[in-house]
């Protein structure tokens, strides 16, 4: 599923395989003895990094828990921007988030699992993560808006525009976006979840791209009834 002209350089390999060390360091001290426990220096400790290059790959502490890989986020973006024309926007977000994840979920199903573990024993961390997956859903549905021709809804300066007045003002007014790219974005990131979900539930004989697949093609297809006996 991955697109290997797209392979990132060795530069961003390094940087891709620090992170990741750093978060399943952070997870499997939390499984082990509750996130509240686990500092800094010791996630630095277990990925043989040093604490000032742990900030350097998260904002604070709880950030390593939550999981949250920026530099994928932008990759599907920018690959849902650059896709053929020809390419309709459900398939090129599709392809993006494939070449992104099919090998890694498969790779890291172990630290999946504790993650999920560790977040269900921390409510703060389940906000937390549950907060960023929504601003990056926000923004994926930036890139649908812009790839479809949809005005701009950054200032100049980047921020995003006006919030709505009364009882919404603490939500973002993405009507510039239109309904179509918010609901392929929060549409797309569930059968992600969905899928990844599925996968874990099943035997070993399950790969993580098949079932991935299967997902975007009952998305494609309106999500049809399965048979009877289905």
């Amino acid at each position: 599923m991955r697109n290997e002209g797209a392979a990132p350089g060795l530069r961003e390999r390094k940087k891709q395989a620090t992170r990741a060390a750093l978060a399943e360091a952070a997870v499997r001290l939390a499984a082990e003895h509750g996130a509240e426990n686990v500092t800094v220096e010791a996630i630095s400790e277990a990925a043989g990094v040093s604490p000032r290059t742990f900030f350097n790959y998260f904002d604070s502490h709880d950030d390593a828990f939550v999981m949250i890989d920026r530099g994928i986020g932008e990759r599907v973006r920018r690959a849902v921007r650059e896709a053929p024309a020809s390419v309709t926007a459900l398939d090129a977000v599709r392809e993006a988030l494939a070449t992104e994840l099919a090998d890694v979920v498969e790779e890291q199903r172990e630290i999946w699992d504790l993650r999920a573990a560790v977040l269900q024993r921390s409510p703060h961390l389940l906000v937390r993560g549950m907060g960023a997956h929504m601003t990056e859903e926000l923004e994926l549905a930036e890139a649908i808006a812009e790839r479809l021709g949809a005005p701009a809804f950054r200032t100049a300066e980047g921020e995003r525009v006006s919030r709505r007045p009364g009882p919404c003002a603490h939500v973002p007014d993405t009507s510039a976006l239109g309904l179509y790219p918010r609901l392929l974005a929060a549409v797309g990131t569930t059968a992600v979840r969905v899928a990844v979900e599925h996968w874990c539930a099943q035997g070993p004989e399950a790969t993580f791209p098949d079932i991935f697949r299967r997902a975007f093609a009952l998305l494609a297809a309106g999500l049809p009834e399965p048979p009877a006996d289905g």
